[in-house]
């Protein structure tokens, strides 16, 4: 198993076209899921998207957590509620997301930010994928 990590940063209401964000099945057409820059419905579709929307490939699920947080501390000026965050806390992300990587299992967080717009980062498991026989998008 390897990883890829995936993020996107923009409207709130942008996430609301779920036409867009939901693989068809097939043999449809792929046409606005594959071209849409919104995020996957299914944290394990974003194996499906083009290789070039990988944000990171890391090597162990220690980097993975690393870029986790990174992209938090970055958010994290402009979250939209920082009290109910600081209450959750970064350590506590970090601890169920390293659970559920050594356990093969995909992350994804999502946090709502000021102007409401909306992060969503998440650290797919790929090659295998416990929730879809997807192949790998790099290969």
């Amino acid at each position: 198993m390897h990883l890829h990590c995936y993020s996107w940063t923009g409207t709130g209401d942008d996430r609301r076209r779920e036409a867009e964000r939901r693989p068809p099945l097939p043999p449809a057409d792929p046409g606005p899921f594959l071209s849409s820059l919104l995020p996957p419905m299914r944290t394990c579709d974003w194996l499906l998207k083009p290789a070039r929307r990988i944000d990171s490939s890391p090597a162990t699920s220690e980097e993975a957590l690393g870029w986790l947080a990174e992209r938090y501390r970055t958010a994290e000026p402009s979250f939209l509620h920082p009290g109910d965050e600081a209450r959750i806390g970064l350590d506590f992300r970090l601890d169920l997301a390293r659970e559920s990587l050594t356990g093969g299992v995909d992350v994804q967080w999502g946090i709502w930010l000021r102007s409401g717009r909306f992060l969503t980062c998440g650290v797919v498991c790929c090659s295998p994928n416990r929730a879809a026989d997807y192949r790998c998008p790099v290969t």
